[in-house]
């Protein structure tokens, strides 16, 4: 419980009509959880209006309406606070009703398009080596110290998001790591927290069935960095040519990382094996059980962050060396005859294209490459037709198959992705849409010493078929089709 007066410091209010001298018991922004003696923050989404509920949630006991359009009925009894932004306002008052949650521990965010989940899940595993209580929050899983919390989105509301922070300062953790995504900055649900670090890996092609412009989305990762205040550290990727437009206009103290360009932590590659790389970070040699170059840069992210972070360099080096690789990001296991079956949640072309070239720079030559590839339905259909010239250009085979197809015929999708190749690549494909016969097929297909990608799903234990989630993992249906063939 919390006066309303308290909850609404830092919002931009225009005007109240009532009293701000309220106890508030509860926040919602979704009408149909609204609890007595609550306040109901009307947001205008992408789908709802949240001023169309305004009346229900008077009628379901709220007894504060913050908004950005007054209703056409002001009830005598009732509180409306009218402000410029409803959807900032709520991560505001999210932020003050749980206590500022974020000013009590060491928050870091990690935006981008590839290598957020990794580079998020790999710095908790790092600290928690290094002895702190760790929390966090991705797409994968949430955690509190040892607690693991199912997760939904990539960033959740900012009223869960402020809640699950509340109790991690209430379990006494001292670092939370998160991924911080563009639908999560352009809706304002990061509004209100304070962030010590945050950490840009790269931007590609991605999500433009939300924000329509490449330029957009780039807009959208910039207003993260653009909201920083100057006591954060800003580490970006020198290697990314947009690395420079994230911190254009932010306070915070910038450092670079990377492994072409000048910056202020370096990489080098010296070994890239299916058993590791061996590589050199600011001149110190390290070992890492982590494959490919992409994530040479995130280990180099990871290792920037402790060092801003007041890490000692020799136990963050050592620390590095025992991190295993993060659930569904180039996980592999070999077959009896000697096959290499790769999961990883490559679903954008640069992540395919990335996976792709590391398994390149590590073949003999002597092997075929096969590919399984599909795209998600009711997301940006531009992507279709590059995943699947992408595979066809880096495999020896490919098979086009279903990802998660959603509301969309999943047949049609893969025809969106033969538009992008020509008559040589489409020689190198076939269609599969049952995605459990293209992994069995590509089993099938594979001789001693080949390697089969699975992309798009990695750490998913579903597949998504017009609305009803199926039991479904890559790396079971793998181990299944390897041991089929063993008998």
């Amino acid at each position: 419980m919390k006066l309303l007066s308290e909850i609404l410091y830092k919002c931009r209010i225009d005007e109240v009509k009532g009293n701000t001298n309220l106890a508030i018991d509860a926040l919602t922004f979704d009408s149909r959880k609204v609890e007595p003696f609550g306040a109901f923050i009307a947001v205008k989404g992408v789908h709802v209006d949240g001023h169309e509920y305004i009346d229900t949630a008077i009628e379901k006991g709220a007894i504060a309406i913050v908004c950005q359009e007054f209703p056409a009925e002001i009830k005598s009894n009732i509180t409306y606070v009218q402000v410029k932004d409803s959807a900032e306002a709520l991560g505001i008052m999210a932020s003050n009703f749980y206590n500022n949650p974020s000013d009590k521990l060491k928050l870091i965010g990690i935006t981008g398009t590839n290598g957020k989940t990794t580079t998020v899940t790999l710095l908790l595993e790092l600290f928690k080596s290094l002895g702190h209580k760790v929390g966090l929050i991705s797409t994968v899983k949430n955690q509190i110290v040892n607690e693991v919390i199912p997760s939904t989105h990539t960033t959740p509301d900012p009223i869960q998001l402020n809640a699950l922070l509340a109790t991690m300062v209430a379990k006494g953790v001292s670092h939370c790591f998160m991924e911080v995504s563009s639908h999560a900055i352009h809706q304002k649900r990061i509004a209100g927290l304070s962030y010590d670090v945050a950490g840009f890996t790269n931007i590609t092609h991605d999500h433009l069935d939300y924000h329509k412009t490449f330029d957009e989305y780039i807009l959208a990762k910039k207003a993260f960095f653009d909201g920083l205040s100057s006591d954060a550290i800003a580490v970006v990727n020198a290697d990314d040519k947009h690395g420079e437009t994230m911190v254009l206009h932010t306070k915070a103290k910038v450092k670079k990382f990377g492994m072409k360009s000048m910056a202020d932590y370096k990489c080098k590659i010296l070994e890239n094996q299916f058993t590791g790389l061996l590589i050199s970070i600011n001149n110190t040699e390290v070992w890492s059980k982590l494959i490919g170059s992409f994530n040479a840069s995130n280990l180099l992210l990871v290792y920037a962050i402790a060092l801003e972070l007041e890490q000692d360099q020799l136990q963050v080096l050592t620390s590095i060396s025992t991190l295993g690789s993060v659930e569904g990001r180039f996980q592999h296991q070999i077959s009896n005859n000697q096959v290499t079956g790769i999961v990883d949640y490559a679903h954008t072309p640069d992540a395919l294209e990335n996976v792709l070239k590391t398994i390149d720079d590590i073949r003999t030559r002597n092997e075929q490459v096969i590919t399984i590839v599909g795209c998600g339905g009711d997301r940006d259909k531009t992507k279709r037709p590059l995943m699947a010239a992408i595979a066809c250009k880096f495999s020896d085979k490919v098979i086009l198959t279903s990802d998660n197809p959603r509301t969309e015929n999943p047949d049609q999708i893969i025809e969106d992705m033969k538009k992008g190749l020509d008559i040589t690549l489409l020689k190198k494909s076939i269609s599969i849409t049952d995605r459990r016969e293209a992994i069995k097929t590509a089993c099938m297909l594979a001789e001693e010493g080949d390697i089969i990608l699975i992309a798009g799903k990695g750490h998913e234990k579903y597949q998504d078929i017009n609305g009803v989630k199926h039991d479904f993992d890559d790396k079971i249906i793998l181990t299944e089709s390897f041991k089929m063939l063993e008998k």
